[in-house]
């Protein structure tokens, strides 16, 4: 039988200590009056959780446009809490770490998972450098990529860690592949509660895979862009149509290539800047977006800007040139430079911010 929203599973505990529905609200109150500012903001989400309305309102992050206010159902919030349960094995009474910020829906499900599955959590700072108990055996964590970046060396204790957000980069995948534990990189967006598919990462002990999984109760299809559509009826109530273009190989499984926004149709050709910033990564330890901009000769022509004023773009144009694994195509026309790159309050890239300050600056 599938839990109500409005029950807290009798083994849940929060920080070391069991509460009931009723105790989790005190608790809030106190963590609003009292608590440190992230802890106030998980003192807010609780009591919007514990109160008698069936929906809550999450905030996106904005990466991929403006941020906007999307309106949940808590009983789809409890539907995507056991799809992750059943996925990943979570048992009642197993270990979690939260160290995402509960602003965001990522954060946010990390206590529903905790409160429904009946998990014991302990809340750590959501810093770039969490920190938590290093010698505490966990089941099961959450992380954007820089966290891991900076904790990896402190997570054997740690079975599954799930990390999404932002693209997991190569050197990080390297120092993953020498680890014992279970990662896995999330695909999903606040409209669908987070992940609806997970893509394992080869570490020591586990085999990985270049195909996203469906979760329970999700599967995919495409539309006449090839991009992804999601059935998933517990968690919306109609398909939701992305902006990310994918290889399907079948209604569980698939590849992400890339956003259909960030296409560039160049010479007649479309060139997906999410491949050719993965094949630059070997090159380029700063952060960088590989887009397009107007050209009279070709409609668009492919630019790479970097967040470094004191690269040197011709050494690094040599370099690029060699890449066997780019095509001549893929080759950007130019090297934009810039200080700092426009992001969101959670950190990620907003591409088309960041390329209209470079335009800006080539002005």
């Amino acid at each position: 039988m599938t839990p109500e929203y409005d029950k807290v599973h009798n083994r849940f505990k929060f920080n070391g200590l069991h509460f009931s529905h009723d105790e989790l609200k005190e608790v809030a109150y106190s963590l609003i009056k009292e608590g440190e500012p992230y802890e106030k903001i998980t003192g807010d989400f609780l009591i919007d959780w514990l109160n008698n309305k069936d929906h809550l309102y999450v905030k996106t992050s904005g990466s991929t446009g403006q941020p906007k206010t999307v309106k949940l159902m808590k009983q789809a919030m409890v539907n995507s809490a056991i799809a992750t349960g059943d996925f990943f094995g979570l048992q009642p009474g197993d270990k979690a770490i939260d160290c995402l910020p509960s602003h965001f829906i990522a954060g946010k499900m990390m206590l529903v998972r905790a409160m429904i599955l009946g998990l014991e959590i302990d809340c750590v700072e959501p810093v770039a450098q969490p920190v938590f108990d290093y010698e505490k055996e966990y089941d099961f964590c959450a992380m954007i990529p820089l966290q891991l970046k900076n904790t990896l060396d402190y997570t054997y204790n740690i079975k599954t860690i799930i990390v999404g957000g932002s693209k997991v980069t190569k050197p990080l995948l390297k120092r993953i592949a020498q680890c014992p534990n279970r990662f896995f990189e999330t695909y999903g967006m606040t409209e669908t509660i987070t992940h609806v598919a997970v893509r394992q990462i080869p570490s020591r002990d586990h085999k990985g895979n270049v195909l996203f999984q469906a979760l329970p109760n999700v599967r995919f299809s495409t539309d006449d862009r090839n991009c992804l559509v999601i059935h998933a009826p517990n968690l919306v109530e109609e398909d939701l149509i992305t902006n990310d273009i994918v290889e399907l190989k079948d209604s569980n499984n698939f590849k992400w290539k890339g956003r259909f926004d960030n296409v560039v149709n160049s010479a007649g050709l479309k060139l997906f800047p999410e491949e050719i910033e993965d094949k630059l990564q070997v090159l380029i330890n700063n952060r960088y977006i590989v887009t397009g901009i107007e050209d009279a000769e070709l409609g668009e022509k492919l630019v790479l800007l970097v967040e470094n004023t004191k690269l040197d773009t011709v050494s690094l144009m040599e370099d690029i040139k060699k890449l066997s694994t780019l095509n001549k195509h893929e080759v950007p026309k130019s090297i934009i430079l810039l200080e700092q790159f426009v992001e969101t309050v959670n950190g990620k890239i907003q591409r088309a911010k960041t390329l209209q300050a470079a335009m800006n600056k080539a002005r």
